[in-house]
């Protein structure tokens, strides 16, 4: 097995990450953090943390991400507590023993059968955003010496996404038959998230590192699409949003869970340089396997398994996870993480042995790490469970 590339001389979190997706070798591997909020607390509790962004500190966490602040049209909330999205969607909580997830209610476009009945209303705008304050926000996590992000797994996400407020089978239809009212959603989601991301990458004056959207298109065992159909639909905004990030100088990071190998090779044609999460449900998603066939080419985010290895695992398979990484990643390629947030149930010493195999976990406290406050937790990066 190759050795590990070791440079000695420590970097921050922004120098490591960038030489990893460089494949120029690292202090210790780059690490981005996922858990829910119950896994999040149930660490903060372990180490008698108060804020979000000592957590991240405290696990070595090498990103975070800055935000437009919104000022658009009051997102309401219902007697029923349910909230609304940006696309007049409305999320309420499914409770589960030990935790709960916000879990779309009401499909504002459910049944629409004709463009003439869709309610543009719902549509939102780039413009309900303020970007004033991103340099501001790139300039201090620059201080920080971290890599700058942003979107969320959210962004696009034209199946998942549009699915909360259309139906997850019309959606599905939609695609197959090409109805017109999902292309104009489509359409409206993406020139939304396009425009929103230009502008956050025009205000941030080239200091963003990294961009992040999602899309699912694997189900655990195989691709939820046609190739016919991405090529139809999606080649092509993703050829337009990933030519849009890398002339403003920053890198494509894209979530998706699933089996996605088979879209691998057209998105790195068409501009993708990392692929986010990594879910090794099957043996040729494997990240030996992932990193044999596409590791020149395309960098990796997660790979450690929320739903066997993290949850049901010994700290010590935990542990041989991550060294087996280190091993396949000697010089980079790999943000080392959970596969999507660390699950409510997963156990402690596991999640632990995550990030002190890693290299990355401070298990002495300092005064720095807990005179953080909430100023600085508002740029963590915990925004992943946006849904909008």
């Amino acid at each position: 097995m190759t050795p590990q590339k070791q440079i000695m001389t420590p970097m921050t979190s922004r120098e490591r990450a960038l030489s990893a997706f460089n494949r120029t070798g690292y202090d210790r591997i780059p690490v981005k953090h996922e858990g829910t909020p119950e896994v999040n607390r149930m660490l903060m509790d372990h180490f008698g943390l108060t804020h979000m962004e000592q957590l991240l500190r405290v696990v070595g966490d090498d990103f975070r991400y800055v935000e437009p602040v919104y000022i658009g049209p009051e997102l309401r909330q219902f007697p029923d507590g349910s909230v609304e999205g940006y696309w007049g969607e409305r999320y309420k909580y499914a409770e589960f023993q030990g935790g709960k997830y916000l879990e779309s209610s009401y499909q504002p476009f459910a049944g629409i059968e004709s463009p003439d009945d869709l309610d543009r209303s719902h549509f939102p705008s780039a413009g309900w955003f303020d970007y004033s304050t991103i340099r501001a926000q790139c300039e201090n996590l620059c201080q920080q010496g971290v890599a700058i992000c942003f979107g969320t797994a959210g962004d696009m996400d034209f199946i998942n996404s549009i699915a909360r407020a259309r139906g997850t089978e019309q959606v599905l239809v939609d695609l197959i038959t090409d109805d017109p009212v999902y292309l104009e959603i489509m359409e409206a989601r993406f020139r939304f998230y396009y425009e929103m991301h230009r502008q956050v990458l025009e205000a941030a004056g080239g200091l963003v590192d990294f961009t992040h959207i999602g899309e699912d298109l694997g189900t655990q065992k195989a691709q939820v699409i046609s190739h016919g159909i991405f090529e139809r639909h999606f080649a092509p905004k993703f050829k337009q949003y990933f030519e849009m990030v890398h002339a403003y100088g920053a890198r494509t990071m894209m979530h998706m869970c699933g089996c996605v190998i088979a879209f691998l090779p057209r998105l790195i044609e068409l501009g993708l340089d990392v692929y986010d999460v990594v879910q090794p449900a099957v043996p040729e998603m494997d990240i030996a396997e992932l990193q044999r066939r596409f590791g020149d080419r395309l960098a990796f985010c997660g790979s450690v398994c929320v739903q066997t290895t993290l949850a049901f695992g010994t700290p010590a398979e935990v542990a041989a996870e991550v060294r087996r990484r280190l091993e396949l990643f000697p010089q980079g390629g790999l943000f080392l993480g959970p596969t999507h947030a660390i699950q409510v149930g997963s156990p402690l010493e596991n999640v632990l042995a995550l990030y002190r195999t890693a290299g990355s976990l401070c298990e002495m406290i300092d005064d720095k790490i807990l005179a953080v406050g909430e100023d600085s937790a508002a740029a963590s990066g915990m925004n992943m469970s946006k849904l909008f």
